[in-house]
């Protein structure tokens, strides 16, 4: 059966990712701007995360995860099994916030 094309006017689905930022912020009655100031980011940034419109940088998503309390696994939709953010030890070293890389999900 021949693909289908898609209405070149019509909007882009938002990948499993986004959806899932957007899900966890609209089930604590967030507002978009609460939870772009907790991560230090304007708004708009914040809105084009949840749009699948950018990437979300590996730090911002670490932080999203803690706020969440939600594994990475959950976080980056590669799973529906929602589990615990892993707490680390006080001998542990510190979450890595300068890392560079980027949560990519493929679909």
């Amino acid at each position: 059966m021949p693909r289908q094309r898609k209405d070149p006017g019509s909007i882009p689905e938002v990948p499993a990712f986004a959806r899932r930022i957007r899900d966890l912020r609209e089930d604590r009655d967030l507002k978009q701007r609460e939870v772009a100031d907790y991560l230090h980011i304007s708004q708009r940034t914040y809105a084009d995360y949840e749009l699948g419109n950018l990437r979300i940088p590996i730090d911002i998503l670490l932080n999203l995860a803690e706020f969440y309390d939600a594994d990475m696994n959950y976080m980056c939709a590669l799973t529906n099994v929602r589990r615990k953010f892993p707490k680390t030890d006080n001998n542990a070293p510190p979450p890595a916030k300068t890392l560079k890389f980027q949560c990519f999900h493929s679909s």
